[in-house]
């Protein structure tokens, strides 16, 4: 019924019309302006309204997942092809971790740095 308005206005414009030159008055213009619902009605029409909405929201939101995970596998496909990819993922992250790190303390023998130097020298050796 409310998409339907300009059709509706139509025919009262047709029906007020021919009435109307009975009496001797011309109409040239008639509409609808608004159109009030009984409160159960429009409840409903709410309900529906909400329901569609969320629908949609869902709909968008498993396509962004799944479009999200697409991107991760095919990461996940480049970097198991390619280990340079993947060392400058593993930095990435590092430096993440490290951007919240304040202070770092370290006791132990010089085993420990040998071990921090070899996680991120793989491949190269430092005198």
């Amino acid at each position: 019924m409310l998409a339907e308005k300009e059709t509706i206005s139509g025919q009262v414009l047709e029906t007020i019309t021919a009435k109307a030159a009975q009496l001797g008055i011309e109409v040239s213009e008639c509409g609808i302006r608004d159109i009030i619902l009984p409160g159960e009605i429009r409840e409903i029409m709410n309900r529906v309204l909400v329901a569609q909405k969320k629908a949609e929201a869902n709909m968008i939101t498993r396509r962004e997942e799944t479009a999200s995970t697409r991107s991760l596998l095919n990461t996940a496909k480049l970097m198991e092809d390619n280990a340079m990819l993947w060392k400058m993922k593993e930095m990435e992250y590092v430096e993440k971790i490290a951007e919240k790190i304040n202070n770092i303390s370290i006791s132990g023998s010089d085993r420990v740095v040998d071990q921090l130097k070899q996680i991120f020298t793989t491949g190269r050796q430092i005198d």
